[in-house]
């Protein structure tokens, strides 16, 4: 049984529609990232699994049970990170956890789960309202674990936080998934995702557009390249000339070789550029990134041809 299920869900808001039949799942002891542009129904999807929303068409369970019908049994189980959270203007980080700790029957020790985020100490006992976004935001990541849930959501759990946040997230993820928390995060952050998630879900304007993992999804984007950075007057044509493949200048001094990111190919390339005693930069080579799959997914292509070209990892329900 696994400890999401999304089937054909539908949301409408009068006559929008902001959730389109969109189907996936999670299981306990995996990291599942759901993405897509503003607007796409994330949030909507999120609020229905922790039983906000009653959906207008198709199932969601959580641990086999309905977040609307079964509420007060989901909620022992399920551990929510909002997007955005304000507590009492006065209550201290200890005091807010203390107090969600009493709704548990075995709840995690708050002095532990407060040293696990970082607010021990001077920041366990200062009011919520002075507390910086970051630390208000780990706060709301400590609430959302106090229950010891066996599914937890966190929306954008990395807004507002510094490079030790989100370390911290990616800690915390890392220790749920072996525990075996089952972890559904939306996120912005697509290097995030792909440093996190044992797999994606991509959805836009309320449908499910591709799911798979990294991986898989890197593969939609199109075969492997070698990026590199050189000096913008790099003359294009005889390097394609040098390597017997197209190069494409993509940005200011950022090049990309259709070249298989073989060892021997990449060798090609640098000595390419020393023999002309031309700097190299920031070489990548490999698989493509998770943004340029993204965007060819939200972006280059219109509703229909999504929903009738090839691009899912998984077939479109």
């Amino acid at each position: 049984m696994p400890a999401i299920e999304v089937q054909e869900l539908t949301v409408r808001y009068g006559s929008h529609l902001a959730v389109d039949r969109v189907s996936f799942t999670a299981e306990q002891g995996e990291v599942v990232a759901l993405l897509g542009p503003n607007g796409a129904g994330k949030t909507t999807t999120v609020e229905t699994i922790e039983g906000y929303h009653r959906p207008n068409g198709g199932l969601v369970r959580v641990a086999g049970l309905d977040p609307v019908g079964d509420h007060d049994r989901v909620v022992l189980q399920l551990g929510a990170m909002p997007q955005s959270s304000r507590l009492y203007a006065a209550i201290k980080p200890i005091e807010a956890l203390r107090l969600f700790a009493a709704y548990y029957p075995e709840a995690a020790d708050p002095d532990a789960l407060l040293r696990q985020v970082g607010l021990e100490g001077r920041r366990a006992r200062t009011p919520w309202r002075r507390l910086s976004g970051g630390e208000q935001q780990r706060l709301s990541l400590a609430l959302a674990l106090v229950g010891r849930p066996r599914v937890v959501v966190l929306d954008e759990p990395t807004a507002g936080l510094d490079v030790e946040g989100r370390q911290l997230v990616r800690h915390l993820v890392n220790q749920l998934r072996q525990q075996g928390v089952c972890v559904l995060v939306t996120t912005h952050e697509l290097d995030e995702a792909d440093r996190i998630a044992d797999r994606l879900v991509i959805i836009d304007g309320g449908r499910l557009v591709a799911s798979g993992t990294p991986a898989e999804l890197a593969r939609l984007a199109g075969p492997p390249q070698v990026r590199f950075h050189a000096p913008a007057e790099l003359d294009v044509a005889a390097l394609a000339a040098g390597l017997g493949t197209e190069v494409h200048n993509v940005g200011p001094g950022e090049y990309v070789a259709d070249l298989d990111p073989s060892p021997a190919n990449v060798a090609r390339l640098t000595a390419w550029l020393a023999e002309r005693d031309l700097p190299l930069g920031d070489l990548r080579a490999g698989r493509q990134r998770l943004e340029d799959v993204f965007l060819r997914l939200t972006q280059a292509e219109s509703p229909a041809e999504r929903a009738t070209g090839p691009d899912s990892a998984e077939p479109r329900r």
